[in-house]
């Protein structure tokens, strides 16, 4: 029996859907409903493949305009967005083609055809702008996406997580698994790479924790960057990975390439799903794995979310210092506690006390990322490991950044603080060789607090 299309298997009552109107400029255009009409007769025809393939695409609208609305005369502008917006569903992405494009837009969720979401500054808001027909619509514009990657989506196979060729992560969910149609989420990336000068400049950090984060870096120290969805943990692992020395050999491991690195020996491997085809599944925990086999003076793991933890700390406590990686939580602690409990999802019968000192052995910095209620993102704690106390593992904070309150505008309000302490891992840093954060922590010897200007 032969597999069902994507549109056989969700065809919706077309007659239930209301037309949406997509245009931007309601001034400028003389009957908006009309124009709404003829776009979804031209694109559900694009749909279901009935446009005559001998006929030019230009032509083909016209007559589409004159026959659709005989006796209403178009302007110029009025042909020209439709023969935009069907250029856009035959040679890009449909509706979201210009969001695509949009440099400012950083983050685009398609929730149904007319609930689409966006992300600007950091901040999500419902665009009204534009929309999709109906769902098949959707599905139609998600195959598009992923067919050149070598992906499918069906029902069978309801999930794709996947890239762009321009390096922005696809995901894709459809019924079964999504009860109210299908759902796509684009995250974007710049083609600026962000340096952490433009970090200090957007207050992400201090020029003080940048420095102290360089000189980690350069140390070989082994760091986890943690915080919630959409905080700004890759950003950090782009920048810290950037401090790497260019003659040293790196292997990025990722579920779908997002890490861009400056350095010429980089290589770059990344995960593969079971797919229609039936390949075999390769796992974060199987590149890891394979990555010691391949002479690596750092692994970078854009994010440990299960039984690789365990393998990721064997590496760091076998001689390959200065990893970094990220993971989901809450905060520093939170992030230790994480890579308990994926650590025991290898099915190994390791003491909870054995998996406790094993990470104190292999950590040395947690670095805390947060968006904040205004859209920014900061760097809220850097925190390293002093060792165990009770069967617990302790943390310290060296830098974090406390919040004192709202500002009229709804900005968050707060300072950085560089507490009077020295760190453990200084003495490590100064060890071996570099001193350019020796002004931030000597005079702290001396029990003098050291102040930004």
């Amino acid at each position: 029996m032969a597999r069902k299309t994507l549109t056989e298997e969700f065809e919706l009552d077309k007659t239930l859907e209301q037309p949406i109107n997509i245009i931007k400029d309601y001034d400028v255009f003389q009957d908006k409903e009309l124009l709404d009409q003829l776009r979804i007769k031209i694109i559900e025809n694009i749909l279901d493949n009935k446009i005559p393939e001998n006929i030019p695409l230009k032509e083909y609208i016209n007559s589409e305009i004159e026959n659709s609305l005989e006796g209403y005369n178009l302007s110029n502008l009025e042909r020209e967005h439709i023969f935009n917006l069907i250029e856009n569903e035959i040679h890009g992405f449909g509706p979201i083609t210009e969001l695509l494009e949009d440099k400012n837009v950083t983050e685009i969720m398609v929730n149904g055809p007319s609930d689409i979401y966006i992300e600007i500054d950091g901040k999500i808001i419902k665009d009204d702008t534009i929309s999709f027909i109906n769902h098949n619509h959707i599905l139609r514009t998600i195959q598009r996406m992923i067919q050149p990657l070598g992906r499918t989506i069906d029902i069978s196979n309801p999930m794709v997580d996947s890239h762009l060729p321009d390096g922005s992560r696809i995901n894709a969910i459809i019924p079964p698994l999504s009860l109210k149609g299908p759902i796509l989420t684009i995250r974007k990336f710049s083609d600026h790479l962000n340096t952490i000068e433009d970090l200090i400049r957007l207050g992400t950090l201090t020029p003080y924790m940048a420095r102290f984060l360089e000189a980690a870096v350069l140390s070989k120290l082994n760091m986890i960057v943690c915080g919630g969805t959409g905080s700004g943990k890759t950003t950090i692992l782009n920048v810290l990975s950037n401090f790497i020395p260019e003659e040293e050999r790196i292997i990025t491991i990722e579920d779908a390439i997002e890490l861009k690195l400056r350095q010429g020996h980089v290589i770059s491997l990344e995960t593969r799903n079971t797919n229609y085809d039936n390949k075999k599944e390769i796992t974060i925990r199987d590149l890891v794995r394979n990555s010691l086999r391949m002479r690596p003076d750092r692994i970078i793991v854009g994010e440990v979310r299960g039984k690789e933890a365990f393998d990721m700390l064997q590496a760091m406590n076998t001689g390959h210092d200065g990893s970094i990686t990220t993971l989901h939580a809450n905060s520093p602690i939170d992030a230790l506690h994480r890579l308990e409990t994926m650590v025991l999802m290898g099915e190994m019968e390791i003491p909870i006390s054995a998996i406790r000192e094993y990470i104190d052995n292999a950590i040395d910095i947690v670095i805390e990322v947060e968006r904040l209620s205004d859209g920014r993102r900061k760097i809220t704690s850097i925190s390293e490991v002093i060792g165990m106390k009770n069967g617990e593992i302790e943390l310290k904070e060296i830098f974090a950044f406390r919040r004192k309150g709202l500002t009229q505008n709804g900005e968050v309000n707060g300072e950085f603080i560089l507490y009077n302490y020295i760190p453990k891992v200084y003495k490590t840093i100064t060890s071996r060789g570099i001193s350019s954060i020796d002004d931030i922590f000597e005079p702290l010897k001396k029990g003098t607090r050291k102040k930004e200007s």
